[in-house]
């Protein structure tokens, strides 16, 4: 029950509420755009956002040894482009709710897969018979959510 109302949960639930208006908000550019212009310009806007709090912060940027980090660590970025894009074009198609509900059944499952086999470096977390429960009655329960 500690984990539940901690501090790093409750982070993480503010995070779901800016993915939620962040998708619903990508959703609605697209729409007055083009899914490549709008997904680009969001991170266009992200870059200057997040150049201005390295300056900001005085963040040591070049002091990392970027080169020798394995290649694979910066598919984030390549991911972060997919998302947006994908998150702003099923919104429109099937509503925030839906599109919401099916996004975090994807990561609660993935992460489950990723922590079970200690996959991409982070520690192996073996699932359990309540944690397959869980996502069982998780998507049940996301079935209830859908129109």
């Amino acid at each position: 029950m500690t984990k539940l109302l901690s501090f790093p949960f409750l982070i993480a639930a503010a995070s779901g509420i800016a993915m939620a208006i962040q998708g619903s908000l990508n959703s609605l550019l697209q729409q007055k755009t083009h899914l490549l212009a709008a997904t680009f310009v969001v991170h266009l806007i992200g870059l200057i956002v997040a150049l201005l709090t390295v300056l900001v912060y005085r963040v040591p940027i070049t002091q990392y040894p970027w080169a020798s980090i394995p290649w694979y660590l910066y598919l984030g970025g390549v991911l972060s482009v997919l998302i947006i894009g994908l998150v702003a074009f099923s919104i429109p198609k099937i509503g925030v709710c839906n599109a919401t509900t099916a996004i975090i059944i994807g990561q609660v499952a993935a992460a489950l897969i990723i922590d079970h086999f200690g996959w991409l470096g982070i520690e192996r977390l073996p699932w359990n018979p309540w944690q397959i429960l869980g996502l069982i009655l998780f998507a049940a329960g996301a079935k209830l959510l859908f129109d």
